[in-house]
């Protein structure tokens, strides 16, 4: 058996429960893949991607839903070093890569900036639209898991001043017709960890030149939330899933006010009317 048909064997019989079934709960529940789809598959070199592709290449083998899905790598200035790794990760788990180029690293590098982390977001957001539409694709999967959800959560809270999430799907503002999907939704990130560690797998932690700076990764608001999260976990276990659960769970009699398509609605607008 070759090393990728082991990989793929792992998904589906060792870690069924915690790979396999949540990411087609996530696929099914929130309607993430239609029939006909064409789906452009992002690949950033990391585990969760290359998770990501894989259980795609798995659901076009025996999901029951047909569609197509196009694996895409975008270099934004990789190391060759780097830019190598993902090559051979990627003919190692029989995952047929399109690389396509961008300026982004040389575009940061000229711009001062204390948050390169968001500003390398929202530029490779752009570069993938236009790609997807490039290969006349009408979704965009990336390798959101679990635990960024929480995590984006707790960030909005706690320096955002609202309550927002990452949802597992949602429109493109700017370039009609597009969907970003999230089917990795339901993963938790250690579970991730103990696929790839079962089948000896090494990935690229972060490729980016930026975030190899000691600096920058100690003032990373998302280490912090993943940090308290792991705290708050030795306390109560069910924590993460308990976060999840609330934002499932809003009771809008029960908050001061909230926001629907940009309009605020305080809780005193209906309060005398009861």
């Amino acid at each position: 058996m070759e090393k990728y048909q082991e990989v793929e064997r792992s998904i589906i019989k060792k870690y069924r429960k915690e790979i396999w079934h949540n990411f087609v709960k996530a696929v099914q529940d929130y309607e993430l893949i239609q029939e006909n789809d064409r789906i452009m598959v992002c690949i950033s070199g990391g585990k969760d991607s290359f998770l990501l592709a894989k259980c795609m290449q798995e659901l076009l083998r025996h999901g029951k839903v047909p569609f197509e899905a196009y694996f895409a790598v975008m270099n934004p200035g990789y190391s060759e070093e780097n830019l190598q790794a993902i090559i051979n990760n990627a003919k190692d788990l029989n995952i047929p890569i399109e690389i396509f180029s961008s300026d982004i690293f040389d575009v940061i590098d000229q711009v001062a900036t204390k948050s390169p982390c968001y500003l390398c977001a929202r530029m490779r957001r752009g570069y993938l639209y236009n790609k997807a539409k490039e290969l006349n694709c009408n979704k965009i999967a990336l390798g959101h898991h679990f635990d960024d959800v929480i995590e984006t959560t707790l960030l909005s809270m706690f320096y955002g001043s609202e309550v927002k999430t990452m949802l597992p799907k949602l429109h493109s503002e700017n370039y009609e017709g597009l969907e970003l999907i999230r089917p990795l939704y339901l993963i938790k990130e250690n579970d991730i960890k103990a696929w790839q560690n079962y089948n000896k797998l090494t990935f690229l932690n972060c490729a980016c030149k930026f975030t190899q700076n000691i600096s920058v990764k100690e003032d990373s608001k998302r280490l912090e939330m993943k940090e308290l999260i792991k705290e708050l976990r030795k306390k109560n276990y069910n924590i993460d899933n308990n976060i999840f659960t609330a934002l499932n769970n809003i009771n809008l009699n029960c908050v001061l006010g909230y926001k629907e398509n940009g309009i605020y609605k305080s809780f005193l607008d209906d309060y005398n009317q009861k």
